[in-house]
C-alpha cells in the first residue's frame, strides 16, 4: 500500500502509540500536527487514512482480544484530532462560499437595477427627446431635415442601450433559456466587431437556472476576452449535457497566450479568469483552459446539473 512520502509513517506511528501508553492531550497535540503539516503539504486525506491503515496493522498485532479494542478506540480517537485541521479547512471552505455565493447575488441584484434604469430611465428621457424634436420639426420647418438626423442617432441609442440592458440581466435567459440569450448576446456583439460567433445548443431543455447563469456569464465575459485579447475572426460556443453535468466549450481562433503564464498574474486584470472561477466554485463547476501562441484557446466548462 503506497503512502503520501510527504508523511512520515515512524511519526505517526510514535505519535499514536504514545497516545494508546496514555500521553493524554500532548501526543493529541502531535496527531493535530501532523494533520496541519499535511494540509499544508498538501497531502489529501486518503493518504492520512492509508497512513493510519498502515500504522493499525503494525499495532493490531497484539495477542489479547481487550488490547486490540482498546487500539482501535483510541486510534479512531488520534485519527479524528490528526484530520481536524481537515474539517477546519473545509468548514471554512463552505463559509466561503456562502458568503460568496450571496455575493454574486448582490452583484446580480445591482446588475438588474443598473438594467431597469437603462431600460426605463433612459427609455423614459428618450422619449421626451422624441417629441421634443417632432414638436421643433413642427415649430421650425427648415429644422426639420435635422431633427431627422438626431432622431437616427437616438434610434442608435435606444438600440445600443436595450442592448446593454440584455447584457447585464438577460431577460431571454429567464424566459427563454440559454441558448436564445446567448444568440442574441452574439448578435449583438457581431454588429459591433468584425467577429463571427456560432452558437451550438446540443440540448433544447431547460437546465436549472443556476447553472443556465454561470455559463451566460462566462460565455459572456469569454467572448469580451476575445474582442480585446484574442484578435480573432470566429468564435464558436457549444453548449451540451450528460446525465449529470453540462459542459461549454468555447473555441476562438486568435493569437492564443502561454496559460502557464497567465495563470501565474491572474491578480492582473485583463482575462477574468478570477471571477470565471469563482462563479464556478459557487456551483461545484470546474474550467479548464487549453491555449498555444498563434494557435487560438478554448475554455471547456462543467456544471453539475445538481449541486
Amino acid at each position: 500500500m503506497s503512502v503520501d512520502t510527504t508523511l512520515s509513517s515512524t511519526t505517526y506511528v510514535a505519535a499514536l502509540q504514545a497516545y494508546l501508553r496514555g500521553a493524554g492531550e500532548h501526543a493529541l497535540q502531535q496527531a493535530y500536527e501532523i494533520g496541519r503539516t499535511a494540509l499544508s503539504a498538501g497531502s489529501s486525506l486518503l493518504a492520512i487514512a492509508q497512513l493510519h491503515h498502515a500504522a493499525l496493522e503494525t499495532l493490531l498485532q497484539t495477542p489479547s482480544a481487550h488490547e486490540r479494542q482498546h487500539v482501535i478506540s483510541a486510534a479512531a480517537e488520534f485519527f479524528a484530532e490528526c484530520i481536524s485541521p481537515y474539517e477546519m479547512t473545509y468548514s471554512g471552505f463552505r463559509e466561503a462560499n456562502k458568503v460568496l455565493r450571496h455575493f454574486n447575488d448582490l452583484l446580480e441584484q445591482e446588475a438588474k437595477r443598473i438594467s431597469h434604469a437603462l431600460h426605463d430611465e433612459a427609455g423614459q428621457l428618450l422619449v421626451a427627446l422624441y417629441i421634443a424634436l417632432e414638436n421643433m420639426a413642427q415649430e421650425v420647418p427648415a429644422a426639420r431635415q435635422h431633427a431627422v438626423k438626431a432622431t437616427a442617432l437616438l434610434d442608435q441609442i435606444e438600440t445600443q442601450l436595450r442592448r446593454l440592458s440584455h447584457e447585464l440581466t438577460p431577460a431571454l435567459l429567464n424566459d427563454l433559456g440559454l441558448a436564445p440569450a446567448l444568440r442574441y448576446l452574439a448578435e449583438g456583439l457581431m454588429q459591433r466587431a468584425k467577429l463571427t460567433i456560432t452558437i451550438d445548443c446540443a440540448t433544447q431543455q431547460r437546465l436549472p437556472k443556476p447553472v443556465e447563469s454561470v455559463l451566460y456569464r462566462i460565455a459572456q465575459e469569454s467572448l469580451n476576452n476575445v474582442l480585446r485579447h484574442a484578435h480573432a475572426s470566429a468564435v464558436s460556443i457549444r453548449v451540451e449535457t450528460d446525465h449529470s453535468s453540462a459542459y461549454c466549450r468555447i473555441h476562438d481562433n486568435g493569437v492564443g497566450f502561454n496559460v502557464d503564464a497567465v495563470k501565474a498574474r491572474d491578480g492582473e486584470p485583463g482575462f477574468g479568469l478570477i471571477g470565471m472561477r469563482e462563479r464556478l466554485t459557487v456551483v461545484g463547476g470546474e474550467l479548464h483552459i487549453h491555449s498555444t501562441p498563434e494557435q487560438g484557446t478554448e475554455l471547456v466548462v462543467r456544471v453539475p446539473l445538481e449541486h
